[in-house]
C-alpha cells in the first residue's frame, strides 16, 4: 500500500498520481468519489488529477450511462504506473535500511556491554523491522511479548508470541519496545519486570 498521508511523509503530486493509477489499475470501477475517499483526496482534487491524466493519454473516460464514467488506464498509463512504482520502491527500500540503521545504532550500546539477549515487545510492522535489522548480528531474541491476547501463542516471523508475565521466567538483559506508537504506556508496564528482574528498557 501507497504511503498517501503523514505528518512527516507528505505525499507529493507524483505519490498521488501514482495511488491514482494504481487504485485503478486495480479497479477501473471507483467513482471520483471512492477515490478521494480511499487517497484522503478532495472530490475536487480527484477530478483535477483524472482531467490531467485524460489529458496526458494515460486515463481514458468511458461513459457508463449519462452520468458516470469508468476510468481505465491506457497503455501509456500502464507503462508509466510500472516506471512510477519501481522509483517510488526504491526510494522506500532506502528509507527501510534508514529505520534498520537506526535501531542498530540505537542498541550499540548493549552490543558493546555485551547485553545480547533481547526480549522485543510489541509484535506488529515496528517489529518487523527490528527483528529484519538484528537478523545479521549477534544478538539473540528471548522472547517476544504483546498485550493482545489474540496474538498471543500466534507465531510471528518465527517467534512464538507470549503475555507479558512470562518475563518472570526469561532472561533477558534488555526488553525493546517494538512500538512506536505505545512506548511510554508500555514503558511503564515494563518498569515493575525490569525491577525485579534486572533487565534494561529500551524506548525509541
Amino acid at each position: 500500500m501507497l504511503i498517501t498521508e503523514g505528518f512527516y511523509l507528505k505525499p507529493s503530486k507524483s505519490t498521488r498520481v501514482l495511488a491514482i493509477l494504481d487504485a485503478l489499475s486495480r479497479d477501473s470501477s471507483l467513482s471520483q468519489f471512492e477515490l478521494g475517499k480511499r487517497l484522503n483526496l478532495s472530490g475536487a482534487m480527484v477530478n483535477q488529477y483524472l482531467k490531467q491524466l485524460q489529458s496526458s493519454g494515460m486515463v481514458e473516460f468511458l461513459p457508463v450511462n449519462g452520468k458516470s464514467y469508468r476510468y481505465t488506464l491506457t497503455d501509456r498509463g500502464r507503462q508509466s504506473r510500472r516506471e512510477m512504482f519501481s522509483d517510488y520502491s526504491s526510494e522506500t527500500v532506502r528509507l527501510y535500511t534508514t529505520i534498520k540503521d537506526f535501531v542498530l545504532e540505537k542498541l550499540s550500546g548493549l552490543r558493546a556491554e555485551g547485553k545480547l539477549r533481547l526480549g522485543l515487545f510489541g509484535a506488529a510492522e515496528t517489529c518487523e523491522v527490528v527483528l529484519s535489522a538484528l537478523r545479521e548480528t549477534n544478538f539473540k531474541v528471548m522472547v517476544l511479548l504483546d498485550n493482545d491476547k489474540r496474538k498471543q501463542g500466534q507465531i510471528f516471523n518465527g517467534h512464538v508470541v507470549s503475555a507479558p508475565h512470562v518475563l518472570d521466567h526469561v532472561d533477558c538483559d534488555a526488553v525493546v519496545i517494538t512500538s512506536f506508537g505505545k512506548q511510554t504506556e508500555i514503558y511503564e508496564q515494563l518498569k515493575p519486570y525490569s525491577e525485579k528482574r534486572g533487565f534494561q528498557i529500551v524506548r525509541f
